[in-house]
């Protein structure tokens, strides 16, 4: 019994210091359950209701004021055109947060972690029962570009 209530603390601490430092990163090869409720640009991040923040693995879409970052694919599709088309492709709309965040309630999709995307941004590739393949998606829509560097062998059904 004392080794229940120990590993419970641990459990309980390492869940208040994710919390409390932001969202999970998980890790290369995890798959995990993503429910959408907010978005920020045509990449993401996506926030789960879960807890993490989705970069979706191998694309780049333009940041939210139009400009593409140094070293990164450029599509020439807008970046409010682009976060429309993701959020679409999520679920619905439904405002927006007070950060700028477009608020959208969708779906829940399995993702697959491909590690971290920086800072406290999981990169996966998700599948959402409404769209399907959503990385693929991005691209065939023209609102992302394919990144080689990071797609490597996924492949589009």
């Amino acid at each position: 019994m004392p080794k229940l209530c120990a590993t419970i603390l641990i459990l309980l601490n390492t869940f208040t210091f994710s919390a409390v430092a932001g969202a999970p990163v998980l890790p290369a090869g995890s798959i995990f359950v993503c429910t959408p409720t907010h978005v920020w640009d045509g990449d993401g991040p996506i926030w789960c209701e879960e807890g993490p923040r989705v970069r979706l693995a191998g694309i780049a879409a333009r940041e939210i004021g139009g400009t593409c970052n140094q070293g990164h694919p450029c599509p020439s599709t807008g970046a409010i055109v682009s976060r429309d088309a993701l959020v679409a492709l999520l679920g619905t709309a439904r405002g927006t947060g007070r950060h700028g965040h477009i608020l959208v309630t969708g779906p829940s999709m399995k993702c697959l972690s491909d590690g971290s995307a920086g800072g406290n941004r999981t990169a996966a590739w998700c599948n959402s029962p409404k769209s399907g393949d959503v990385n693929c998606e991005m691209v065939r829509g023209g609102w992302a570009a394919k990144w080689s560097r990071y797609w490597r062998d996924h492949q589009c059904k």
